[in-house]
């Protein structure tokens, strides 16, 4: 018999198998309607594609570049500027609405709200102004999109805190959308929408009460986010977490209980005093939160994927309507397709069926070397600019 090295002389070290399972019925995903513009020339193949955010043009060689720095794959790009958080009439818009509303009543208006930010930014606002360790791993090829190496598409609306607070804002609210590279399933997707809160206190805040600035801002935070959890979610318990978060300190996710089990709803805590004081502030305290509204939105309205928030299809989009939060989703048939990666010697998913379908479904394997930097999310990416929103999860 051969011996392994001569029958694999490559100089690789994991040798994994591809299996992609499909089931088909409908589609219940569509990229149709896009407000994607088009200029007249052409680029080789490709024509060239341009967004139009906040008044500013920017084509997709602007950002899916020939640059061994950069990792945004044109189906990246044909997201930026589609702004589902700025829709009255989708379900992440009407939960971004509710919560709006819960602060102009709750606080006069005295909130500022931003969501129209634009949503490449430097290293240095998304990592560094938020103090993320230079060796933290979200700052990684593997969980960044880079469009050179000192720009990236913003992981989280954080990313505008500092610039915020520099010019001046003591009060607000960010909403957009945020960029990650992630694995494939139903409640992941590598761009997703985000809300910041912060508000800032001066001594004449907490010394009334006797409190330093830390314990008061931490019980003003806590009494904020359980009248917004009531808001949203009706009369629930709810339970406090400690938990880390390199920008707060202490940092807290609150959690509620629904649906007969525990639902994390969002992470917060008092900002780090370092953060204050690079933007001006140095007799302040403040907290912060920040929630994903697809999270939320996903229980709210009972939508069991989180792909479905990109459809154009009638029969997703003609459900909701502005104002109206908490409308159950009514499903439809759609494509379901599997995606199975899995070490060729790892047997234990071999003799495995994930599908449900009634339909049966076509195997297809594929098996190809790797080398030490390949990651799952390099694999998730190259499905998604294959087969676009088709497949519904990848397993390791």
């Amino acid at each position: 018999m051969a011996s392994k090295a001569s029958l694999f002389p490559f100089p690789y070290l994991v040798f994994p198998l591809l299996r992609l399972y499909l089931r088909t019925v409908f589609a219940a995903t569509s990229r149709g309607n896009q407000r994607l513009h088009f200029s007249s020339s052409v680029e080789s193949k490709w024509p060239k594609m341009f967004w139009v955010v906040m008044g500013l043009k920017f084509y997709s060689l602007d950002v899916v570049r020939d640059d061994p720095t950069n990792n945004v794959p044109d189906s990246i790009f044909s997201k930026l500027g589609m702004q589902l958080h700025r829709r009255d009439h989708h379900p992440i818009g009407i939960l971004k609405n509710a919560i709006y509303n819960y602060f102009d009543t709750t606080y006069s208006g005295k909130f500022d709200k931003f969501d129209n930010l634009f949503p490449i930014v430097s290293v240095k606002m998304n990592f560094d102004d938020v103090l993320v360790p230079e060796d933290h791993v979200s700052r990684s090829y593997n969980d960044t999109y880079y469009v050179d190496s000192q720009t990236v598409l913003r992981c989280h609306t954080s990313a505008h805190q500092a610039e915020l607070l520099r010019k001046g804002h003591t009060h607000f609210l960010v909403t957009g959308d945020v960029y990650r590279r992630d694995s494939i399933d139903s409640t992941h997707y590598p761009v997703f929408h985000q809300m910041e809160g912060f508000r800032v206190f001066t001594p004449d805040d907490w010394e009334p009460s006797g409190m330093d600035g830390t314990s008061y801002a931490a019980e003003d935070l806590k009494k904020c986010l359980e009248g917004l959890a009531r808001h949203l979610f009706g009369s629930v318990e709810m339970r406090w977490i400690d938990t880390y978060f390199p920008f707060t300190d202490p940092s807290f996710e609150l959690e509620i209980y629904f649906q007969e089990k525990w639902l994390e709803v969002l992470g917060c805590g008092v900002t780090e005093q370092e953060i204050l004081k690079r933007s001006g502030k140095t007799n302040n305290v403040a907290w912060a939160f920040g929630l994903g509204l697809e999270r939320l939105a996903m229980v709210l309205f009972d939508i069991p994927d989180i792909r479905l928030f990109w459809s154009s299809d009638e029969r997703f989009t003609s459900q909701f309507s502005k104002g109206q939060l908490g409308v159950k989703f009514k499903p439809f048939s759609k494509i379901t397709c599997y995606l199975v990666f899995a070490p060729l010697l790892l047997s234990s998913t071999e003799n495995k069926s994930y599908c449900l379908s009634q339909f049966p479904p076509c195997y297809k394997d594929m098996s190809f070397w790797i080398n030490d930097y390949f990651t799952e999310n390099n694999l998730c990416e190259i499905v998604r600019g294959v087969a676009g929103d088709l497949v519904e999860e990848v397993r390791t």
